[in-house]
């Protein structure tokens, strides 16, 4: 009976251990902040370098990304804003990027999907185009920040992009 019972908890043990979830290699992330009156949240899954050339490489330049992993990046603003001097109305947007070398283009979108396999240009709301920054140290996770001031800024490996939210 006790080698019965000794079995019957090593197994549970056992089934217990292989039910663990592994954490997933791009855990969800949010970055959120109130400028002046309006709430800006972006909702992104935070993939990391692992060693990896990310743009011109995992990420290719020309492109249309997602911004992140799995799932589409959200970006959702509480009022209508003002993003570099251009409207964008009130409302919840996939949030998209075409990488290249010196410049990228930010897309903000009504296509809210997974990844950017159903991105439709004809449901772009509003487009723009920032510099590209070396960041001041390497990034390791995709990371997004938003400065109660408004400065929205993507890192990640070497490089960075910002972009002004009033």
């Amino acid at each position: 009976m006790k080698n019965f019972i000794l079995l019957c908890a090593l197994l549970f043990a056992g089934v217990q251990l292989f039910a663990q979830e592994k954490a997933p290699a791009s855990p969800p992330a949010k970055a959120m902040a109130t400028v002046g009156t309006t709430s800006v949240t972006i909702n992104y899954s935070s993939p990391s370098v692992k060693g990896r050339k990310i743009w011109g490489g995992l990420v290719p330049y020309g492109e249309v990304w997602r911004a992140g992993a799995n799932e589409s990046t959200t970006f959702e603003v509480s009022n209508d804003v003002t993003i570099d001097g251009k409207t964008l109305p009130k409302g919840k947007y996939a949030f998209f990027v075409i990488p290249n070398e010196k410049e990228w283009t930010i897309i903000f979108n009504k296509g809210i999907a997974w990844g950017a396999y159903s991105y439709k240009k004809t449901e772009d709301v509003l487009r723009l185009t920032v510099p590209i920054k070396k960041a001041k140290a390497m990034t390791e996770r995709l990371v997004y920040e938003i400065s109660d001031k408004g400065e929205v800024c993507l890192s990640w490996e070497n490089d960075m992009a910002c972009f002004n939210v009033k």
